[in-house]
């Protein structure tokens, strides 16, 4: 039996479609359905969607969990990263000591500031990209990708103690932050130093496990503030995660999804409640040429999404386990 194509029209668009990948699945528009005609011949149906395959996934592995080649973490991509850091330090630490931009949103123009801190009142988490330039010049990153963002968020109803109480419960982080966080515990702890243990688990279009390590310090600014300070100080790519052969990857020789991050968290308790800020700037591969539809969306969005959820649920843990807001009210 032959496969005929009804004649498009001149002034028809081109044809679009895509390819499920995790299901196996091809769907297509219902216009380029119409111009099919229907084929009884099984062996021909199959080595016209194989050629589909073919043309629109070269490398992809037959059972759809294509992954990507390996990535080496190269000395003068971490020495690019480290001078990124430092002055991103920087600039922290003089926001801080002059108490002034304590939260990002404060660096807004009045009109837009006041739009942002009602948007807080109304529960938003307000996110922001950051760059740290070097003498006004992008800082070049080779072999890498260095991802910067900032997030606040409101707990209404709340005092600064109880937010910590849920920031340094590391043991219950697995309960707190899943499903992003898979396993988590305290190594040791000594004041307000801690070195904590946490699995990640992330999805977008691939599935990514990592073990990670994080030296964390915490210091009180006032009675109504405080920051925190947190390194990965041991990030490990997890192969067959949860199965018998479960083993880490060599940091570094991995997939490259998340070789280093760093993290800052400031706290101030006004306008009745606790506001809450994170800034996190990690490290990831960069995209190479053919591979950008399977690794792009993980590793361009998958910064904000976390940093995002995690905002909010730490709001959400804070209000569950907060005196003030569970506590039934007094009639």
């Amino acid at each position: 039996m032959r496969l005929r194509c009804a004649e498009a029209r001149a002034d028809e668009p081109m044809l679009l479609f895509f390819m499920d990948l995790r299901g196996g699945v091809i769907r297509g528009t219902e216009r380029f359905a119409g111009h099919l005609v229907p084929m009884a011949d099984i062996t021909l149906t199959a080595a016209f969607l194989f050629g589909l395959l073919l043309l629109f996934a070269p490398g992809l592995v037959a059972s759809g969990a294509a992954e990507p080649a390996a990535a080496n973490l190269k000395p003068n991509t971490v020495a690019a990263f480290n001078g990124y850091v430092q002055l991103t330090d920087a600039r922290n630490n003089d926001e801080l000591r002059r108490e002034t931009n304590l939260l990002w949103i404060d660096s807004l123009p009045e009109n837009e500031r006041a739009q942002a801190y009602s948007a807080l009142k109304r529960g938003e988490v307000k996110m922001r990209k950051l760059e740290t330039l070097e003498n006004g010049e992008k800082i070049r990153c080779p072999g890498g990708m260095i991802h910067h963002w900032t997030g606040v968020v409101l707990i209404p109803e709340t005092k600064l103690q109880d937010v910590l109480r849920v920031l340094q419960d590391y043991d219950d982080h697995a309960q707190y932050y899943a499903p992003d966080v898979e396993r988590s515990k305290i190594e040791s702890h000594d004041g307000d130093h801690f070195v904590v243990f946490l699995r990640f688990r992330r999805h977008k279009i691939i599935t990514v496990v990592l073990n990670t390590q994080h030296e964390v310090r915490y210091f009180r600014d006032s009675e109504t503030r405080e920051h925190s300070r947190s390194s990965a100080t041991r990030i490990a790519e997890v192969e067959n995660a949860g199965k018998p052969n479960e083993r880490e990857k060599a940091p570094g020789e991995d997939g490259g999804f998340l070789w280093r991050m760093e993290t800052w968290w400031r706290m101030e308790e006004r306008d009745g409640g606790v506001y809450v800020q994170s800034e996190v700037v990690s490290l990831t591969r960069d995209i190479p040429t053919g591979l950008g539809w399977l690794i792009g969306p993980f590793v361009t969005s998958i910064p904000k999404e976390t940093l995002t959820f995690t905002l909010d649920a730490t709001r959400r843990a804070v209000t569950s386990h907060s005196p003030a807001v569970s506590a039934p009210k007094q009639r």
